[in-house]
């Protein structure tokens, strides 16, 4: 068993509380569900939201997923010219077996653009797209 770190981004289409928790709430399932970590095995979530996200914490949509007992922190991304908006970054130790090689990190939303090296090809998200 080992301590790995799984990054995750997920853009909102607006900035909205609804919005806010929902594409949390999504990103944090399919970042513990597609590396097949139990919520016990969560050590601790980071999460950051660009400077546009006004409407709420993000770490409320982990609260809201159920991950009631985890340390949760949230800081504001670094306000670079040109990046790309309304853009929520998650980065989870756990613990696990997988090597991090095998670490699958998780971009949805169009926040897949941040990444594309890390992205592997799963067909539509759950979004269509």
């Amino acid at each position: 068993m080992a301590i790995r770190a799984i990054r995750g981004a997920t853009c909102l289409s607006a900035n909205s509380v609804e919005e806010m928790n929902q594409a949390v709430a999504e990103l944090i399932d399919q970042m513990l569900n597609r590396n097949k970590v139990p919520e016990d095995a969560v050590i601790s979530i980071f999460l950051t939201g660009t400077p546009d996200l006004t409407c709420a914490f993000p770490a409320a949509g982990i609260r809201i997923h159920g991950l009631t007992d985890v340390p949760l922190m949230c800081a504001q991304e670094m306000n670079v010219d040109g990046a790309l908006e309304r853009v929520v970054r998650i980065m989870a130790q756990v613990e696990t077996d997988q090597s991090r090689s095998e670490v699958e990190h998780v971009y949805l939303r169009g926040a897949e653009v941040l990444r594309a090296d890390l992205v592997k090809s799963r067909g539509k998200d759950a979004h269509g797209a």
